[in-house]
Parts: structure tokens; C-alpha cells; sequence
């Protein structure tokens, strides 16, 4: 290998201390190490979200194994190669976030033991952080990793059970009804604009972690976050309501959080690939555009739903939806 500049060494070094043995296979050699087609296995990396290297060494023992298991899978007839793909690619879309999200975590707390050390009378450089890091990896990687096992299993125990809550409901398991939540933070371009790279990031971290507890705690489920906005549903609508009230409560009427707008929509979605689809996601996150700050507003097949004796509803003036043509929104509230 050609020498590397230092901080480039350094990076390469902690890949390695990561992946804990050497690359000792490209990809021509890893097919023919697994008795995989080499299509096939490109393809797998590919879903896995990573570039392929070419005739590079690229690839460790653990690929090897790893790629082996899988399509021993594949050829036991339980699942087949499509479905493997399809599998791959939730499992590295989820890692990928995953990782990103734990190492802007724990760098903070890097830069914070590699500062005491400085004040220890050590000098500060690019080494001195790697080396916090190597530690941090050594100590934190096993508990880690058995929490996401841990969380897995819940989550699949979760799954597994909405599944079959949705089976005696309805006969398409991928379609059901559902009310979907959408909430964003008003004016975020402008706001982002005005403060801080870490201020942004702080923001944007308490905001989600806000309404996730939120969510949690009406036992609803977050779909998904978009740095200014969360995407939720509930299959009880008054429990939507609550989840998009509380998201007010929190976030809105905190004098120190900015004003936040929920749009409630209500009605048939697709389930798949851990996400949802279906005009009742689109038409949430329009109605925020038409809400006024910190105010819940729904569509009319929510509205039908909340009881009359509990809720009190206002129809607003029509006005122009982009993909839905003219919609007559309603304001909602607690009687």
C-alpha cells in the first residue's frame, strides 16, 4: 500500500481496529472464496449501501462468512435471493443511519476525554483524538452491541404483534387504515439560517427526541424524521390527536423551542419497508402548510372520527392542495 498521509494512516488505522482483522479478499476472490456468483454478490454489497472496489482488496473473512450465511439461507428454500436483497437493503439502510447517528454521539464526548487529557498536560492532535477513539470503541462496542440485539428482538416482538392485530382487521397485510401524523417546525429554513452549525443540530435533535417520546407514550409509532419534521401514525385517531397536541406542548408552547404546526389525515396506507405510503401521508403533510402555528388541523375523514361529545371541530375556508385540488381543512380541538 502507498504511504498515506498521517491523518489519512490514522483514519485507516481505526477502520482497521473497527473491523478487528485485515482485508484479505477483492471481490473476484470473495465470490470464489463463497461459491457465490459474482453478480450475485456484488448485488449484496450494493443493497448493503456500500461502492464497489473493483479488483481492490477490499473485503475481510467476516464478508466472507457473512455472505455464506446468507445465501446458505437463500438455499434452504426459506426465503429466496430476491427477498435476501430486499432484507440486505433494510438491514443497511438501518446500520448506516445507525452509525452516523452514534459516532455524531460519541464524538462529543471524544473531543471532551481528549480535551481533559490536554489539561493532564498532554498535547492535543489528531492521534491523540484517534487514540480516545480506539478506546471509546473498545469500551463501548460489546454493550453496544448487545443492546441492539436486545432493541431488535423488542422491536420484532412489536412488529410481529401489529402484524397480527392488522391480520384480524383487515385481508391485505400491507394495507390498512391508519391516522397519520405529520408535524414540522415553522419557518426552519429562515431559522437555520440564523444560528450555529451546533445550535441547528442541537435543535433539530431535541425536536425529534421530543416527539418520540411523545409518540412512545401514546403508544404510537415514528415513521420516520426529516431533520425539521416527523412523520407518524396511529391506528385510534383520538390517540393521533393526543400525540399531535402534545407535540404542541412540548416543543410549541416551550418558550425556548420554536412554533411547530401538526396536520392529522385519516384513511387507508401501505405498509411496507418500514415506511408508509398512500394519500393520507401526503395529505398530513399538506395540511401543515395551510395550519396556523402551534394548531392542530385535520382532514374531514379524521374529523368524522373523534367523537362529537369530546371534540369540538371548525371548517376552515377551501383552499388549493397541491395533488389534492381544493380541500376544506378543520381546526380541532378539546371540548
Amino acid at each position: 500500500m502507498p504511504d498515506l498521509p498521517d491523518d489519512e494512516a490514522l483514519a485507516t488505522d481505526l477502520a482497521q481496529h473497527i473491523l478487528g482483522e485485515p482485508r484479505v479478499f477483492n471481490a473476484a476472490e470473495l465470490a470464489a472464496e463463497t461459491g457465490v456468483d459474482l453478480e450475485r454478490a456484488r448485488r449484496l454489497w450494493r443493497a448493503l449501501g456500500f461502492p464497489e472496489h473493483g479488483g481492490a482488496t477490499a473485503f475481510t473473512r467476516s464478508d466472507a462468512e457473512a455472505l455464506s450465511t446468507l445465501l446458505g439461507v437463500v438455499d434452504s428454500g426459506l426465503i429466496d435471493f430476491d427477498l435476501a436483497v430486499h432484507l440486505t437493503r433494510a438491514v443497511g439502510q438501518t446500520m448506516a443511519r445507525l452509525s452516523d447517528w452514534e459516532v455524531s454521539a460519541l464524538l462529543t464526548r471524544v473531543l471532551e476525554l481528549a480535551g481533559a487529557e490536554v489539561d493532564a498536560g498532554a498535547t492535543e492532535d489528531e492521534s491523540d483524538r484517534l487514540a480516545v477513539g480506539l478506546r471509546m470503541i473498545e469500551e463501548f462496542s460489546e454493550p453496544f452491541e448487545e443492546l441492539l440485539i436486545y432493541v431488535w428482538r423488542r422491536h420484532l416482538a412489536a412488529a410481529v404483534a401489529r402484524v397480527e392485530a392488522l391480520g384480524a382487521r383487515e385481508e391485505d397485510l400491507h394495507t390498512t387504515r391508519l391516522t397519520v401524523g405529520f408535524a414540522d417546525i415553522v419557518q426552519f429554513t429562515a431559522l437555520s439560517n440564523q444560528l450555529s452549525e451546533d445550535r441547528i443540530g442541537d435543535l433539530v435533535e431535541l425536536f425529534e427526541a421530543r416527539c418520540a417520546d411523545v409518540v412512545a407514550a401514546q403508544r404510537g409509532r415514528v415513521i420516520k424524521s426529516i431533520g425539521d419534521s416527523v412523520l407518524f401514525v396511529h391506528d385510534d385517531p383520538i390517540a393521533a390527536y393526543e400525540i399531535a397536541e402534545g407535540i404542541i406542548t412540548v416543543i410549541g408552547r416551550d418558550s425556548r423551542m420554536p412554533d411547530v404546526r401538526v396536520g392529522l389525515a385519516s384513511g387507508l396506507v401501505v405498509l411496507r419497508l418500514g415506511d408508509v405510503f398512500g394519500p393520507p401521508v401526503n395529505l398530513a403533510a399538506r395540511l401543515t402548510a395551510v395550519a396556523r402555528r402551534n394548531r392542530v388541523i385535520v382532514d374531514n375523514e379524521t374529523a368524522g372520527l373523534l367523537p362529537a361529545d369530546q371534540f369540538e371541530t371548525r371548517r376552515l375556508p377551501a383552499r388549493p392542495v397541491r395533488g389534492f385540488g381544493l380541500v376544506e381543512p378543520v381546526a380541532v380541538r378539546r371540548s
